[in-house]
């Protein structure tokens, strides 16, 4: 008996199939050993139907992205940009309500820049915006040091720190001008009660514009000390470990560690600090009616009054425009200094 070794091919399985009529080797099937057949097969998805449905699914995609924005886009156009437009139209028209409007050219800038509350309305705006920059940069910047450095109770002083911003506009200024009253205020019996001269506070020519500047930082920064206090964490500790190997004493850290990995964040709320503060209303409107003396009359005050006293909506509206141009300048220049990636 001959025997055959396990796993070696027959002869005639080795072998060439041959055509039954010719002799000759019959050419391999379709679809078997990757034959002429198998070189015009496509693969799943790369032909012309697989195309087309990859675009119809992208495009449906697309189309359900913009139907849910669809709305908040609508709202923006008509709460934001319309009123914009609008604006820059009015500003060259005699606008009255109810009466066809009448163009006018650049009458209503001719006549805001001849007002004398101009020039004090925008010199009362860029004053409190300093003052502002000033003290509404180094409080919440230095309360946010602080509270980077708590171990205990941190979340109880970030709630005390964010409760001012809780409260509406409105009734924290009422609040300050009791706080203010030169006779009865708060602020006025602690001076008494240290045996302090007393102050005039937002009652005085020469303070009032300071006093409205401790109300806004006091009642907005809450917002900015979370958000510098999220930076610091953000600081990589072995940075301010080699800066201490190195000797660095507190104030040298701060320098060279904390300011230059914060830079942007700063930059960024200084930027919104300067367009919040460049239109501050309320706090001159309830403390002081833009008194004494319009020491605290702002540009967007004196919007208020050409448009809801003067009845005078292209003065209003032309006043709205060289505001706008004024923001707008300051963002293109922030955009321009930080694009580079390096501010320095």
């Amino acid at each position: 008996m001959r025997t055959v070794q396990r796993g070696a091919a027959s002869p005639a399985s080795t072998a060439p199939s041959t055509s039954p009529l010719s002799g000759a080797p019959a050419a391999p099937r379709a679809g078997h050993g990757g034959g002429p057949a198998n070189s015009h097969r496509h693969r799943p998805g790369t032909g012309p139907g697989g195309r087309r449905a990859r675009l119809r699914r992208r495009l449906g995609d697309q189309a359900r992205a913009y139907a849910f924005l669809a709305g908040g886009l609508l709202c923006f156009a008509l709460f934001s940009w319309y009123p914009a437009i609008r604006a820059v139209v009015i500003a060259f028209q005699k606008y009255t309500p109810g009466a066809a409007p009448e163009w006018v050219g650049t009458a209503n800038f001719t006549r805001v820049f001849q007002d004398p509350e101009f020039a004090a309305a925008w010199r009362n705006t860029l004053t409190f915006t300093l003052l502002a920059l000033l003290i509404g940069f180094a409080v919440p910047f230095l309360m946010a040091l602080v509270l980077n450095e708590l171990r205990h109770a941190r979340a109880f002083f970030r709630v005390v720190v964010y409760l001012p911003v809780m409260i509406p506009p409105v009734v924290s200024a009422l609040l300050w001008k009791w706080f203010y009253d030169p006779g009865a205020g708060l602020a006025n019996e602690a001076l008494r009660f240290l045996h302090l001269p007393t102050s005039n506070w937002s009652n005085g020519a020469d303070t009032a514009l300071v006093s409205l500047v401790i109300v806004a930082t006091w009642a907005n920064m809450g917002g900015t000390v979370l958000i510098y206090l999220a930076a610091l964490q953000g600081i990589p500790g072995e940075l301010y470990e080699a800066a201490e190997l190195d000797g660095a004493n507190i104030w040298q850290r701060i320098r060279h560690v904390t300011v230059p990995q914060t830079r942007f964040i700063i930059l960024m709320l200084m930027l919104l600090q300067i367009i919040a503060t460049m239109q501050i209303f309320t706090e001159p409107f309830v403390i002081t009616g833009g008194g004494p003396e319009n020491s605290t009359v702002t540009v967007l005050y004196l919007i208020y009054k050409y448009a809801f006293l003067y009845n005078d909506f292209g003065g209003a509206c032309a006043l709205s425009v060289l505001l706008l141009a004024l923001l707008s300048a300051f963002s293109a220049l922030y955009l321009r200094f930080t694009r580079s990636g390096d501010p320095d």
